[in-house]
């Protein structure tokens, strides 16, 4: 039930949010995200209740659809305003590598602060940082943008991001398809368990996971886009899928390395194609189509588990596959 709260924020808000970060500010739509986060966690720590889980859940579903293509948006028209765009391939590659390399310090820290002090101290900590990251955004350069006078109103704004999705819509179609993929990063630890890992070890046999998925990211800011690399990792996932043991972890660690290297390349497309000044809201319909999509990963894991999710994999693969590619 909260999870259905989180996800039918996201659904409602997802678009609607890109459009006020195109109107208004991108930097500030960062900044509101990481205050409305900040009250989630503060909502589960204050009022641990069903109700209070609930309004963190939409809080912090608020602050996520603030965030996505905001940030996109904005590191991109920075360096375009510079004719740097070209960039933007390398340095979404960096972000996300850096991302996935923090989970592993981020995991082994919450652990302790649970340790420590509970779910209150961890709670607490995680407020503070999502505070810390609005404060870092305040300072993100942002172009100037023209006088109130000259800019299209809030609904003029939406109404452009959303035709622009419609001569776009592969590169659309692509993201929110291969971006849903990544809600089966939730179930590596279940895998892990169903291989036979024994509890204890699961959370070390899965901690190289992202640091293989980082790998992938780095390397897509390095290498030019590759049409089979993503049939690849489908046939990568079934293969660990049928070996079903402790070793199958690192094939499950190569899947994640080349599902990433291909979403940081599709998602560097979009970006590309994008021309309108409504480029985070063409972001945030990508981003809504993940987000039913991701409910078809989660249905099919209850069907067949790794397997059934290793062959959509390869269906997203066809459905994305560009003719030219190699």
């Amino acid at each position: 039930m909260l999870l259905a709260v989180w996800s039918l924020t996201a659904v409602v808000f997802e678009v609607p949010s890109g459009a006020i970060a195109d109107r208004f500010s991108r930097r500030s739509s960062l900044v509101a995200s990481g205050v409305l986060q900040a009250c989630g966690y503060a909502a589960w720590v204050l009022f641990p209740s069903f109700w209070g889980f609930a309004a963190g859940f939409v809080l912090w579903g608020l602050g996520g659809t603030l965030q996505s293509g905001a940030f996109e948006a904005l590191l991109y028209d920075g360096l375009a305003a510079n004719g740097d765009e070209e960039r933007y391939g390398r340095l979404n590659a960096r972000v996300d590598t850096i991302e996935l390399v923090a989970q592993v310090p981020v995991a082994v820290v919450a652990t302790a602060l649970f340790s420590l002090g509970g779910y209150q101290l961890a709670g607490w900590i995680s407020v503070a940082m999502c505070l810390a990251s609005s404060l870092v955004a305040l300072r993100f350069p942002e172009p100037e943008r023209g006088s109130d006078d000259d800019e299209p109103g809030y609904f003029a704004t939406l109404r452009t991001g959303l035709r622009e999705a419609v001569p776009v819509r592969r590169a659309v179609l692509a993201v929110a398809l291969v971006y849903a993929i990544d809600a089966f990063e939730e179930y590596f630890t279940l895998l892990a368990q169903d291989w036979q890992v024994p509890t204890v070890w699961v959370p070390l046999a899965t901690i190289g996971v992202p640091l293989t998925g980082a790998a992938g990211a780095a390397l897509a800011g390095r290498l030019p886009s590759r049409g089979w690399v993503l049939f690849a990792a489908g046939l990568v996932l079934l293969a660990a899928a049928a070996l079903a043991v402790p070793v199958a972890i690192v094939l499950l660690g190569l899947f994640y390395g080349l599902y990433r290297f291909v979403l940081v390349h599709v998602e560097t497309e979009l970006q590309h194609r994008i021309e309108s000044d409504s480029r985070a809201t063409v972001t945030s319909v990508a981003a809504i189509g993940s987000e039913f999509v991701a409910f078809a990963v989660y249905g099919l894991w209850v069907l067949g588990a790794a397997f059934a999710v290793g062959a959509l994999v390869l269906v997203v693969a066809v459905v994305v596959w560009r003719p030219g590619t190699r």
